[in-house]
């Protein structure tokens, strides 16, 4: 029997989902869990893929870590919690070209392609659903450069480290961007209210007016 399950890297703890599955089966729950968390503890705060292969007959167990996705190990690299809801608008952080190679490294082993290069388009694919720059730019700005070989040399040499340098000009870079995000926002949300008090004035004003017609004359 196998059992999929996508645990909480390092610190996966019993659920009812997991238990339902693996009691019938005569499973130490808590010896799979002790054993996925070693496996995993090199993911901490990342959720990591993992496959059970359980035995009913001996009551014995095989794990396998596969390697987290893209998604998770992007947000690990740029130390953020979530990506953009609305990627279209809002972006969550700037990344370096170097980070990016650093994630495909990592990836690049269950993934199908065929060189780094390949792989490093993947993961800034993905950089776009997330809403995330790379070097100042959109990241399908970057996919284009990739392309045309603008990251050649620091893909070839595999760059994994970005200098402090560059990570400060990211950082000023982005909190421009936040700046202007913010001031957007808060516009949106003064057009909001102010929309929202006008229908809720419109009902008074046709109230005063009923208010003030004349009486109908009397028979």
């Amino acid at each position: 029997m196998k059992i999929k399950i996508l645990a909480e890297g390092g610190s996966m703890s019993p659920g009812p989902a997991l238990s339902q599955k693996l009691g019938p089966a005569g499973i130490n729950i808590s010896e799979v869990i002790s054993q996925v968390n070693e496996a995993t503890k090199d993911f901490k705060g990342i959720k990591v893929p993992v496959e059970l292969d359980v035995d009913t007959g001996t009551k014995t167990f095989k794990i396998e870590v596969f390697s987290p996705p893209a998604s998770e190990l992007i947000k690990k690299e740029l130390g953020i919690e979530k990506g953009s809801g609305e990627q279209g608008k809002v972006k969550v952080a700037n990344a370096s070209i170097e980070q990016i190679i650093s994630v495909a490294k990592q990836k690049m082993p269950g993934m199908l392609s065929r060189n780094l290069k390949s792989a490093v388009k993947n993961v800034v694919g993905t950089c776009v659903s997330l809403g995330i720059l790379i070097e100042n730019k959109l990241a399908k700005e970057i996919e284009q450069e990739i392309d045309a070989g603008k990251y050649d040399k620091e893909i070839n040499e595999e760059k994994t480290e970005t200098s402090e340098e560059k990570k400060t000009e990211l950082n000023n870079y982005f909190l421009g961007i936040q700046s202007e995000q913010e001031k957007i926002k808060k516009a949106e949300e003064a057009a909001k209210e102010e929309a929202e008090a006008k229908v809720e004035e419109k009902p008074e004003e046709e109230e005063k007016k009923e208010d003030a017609k004349p009486a109908p004359p009397k028979k």
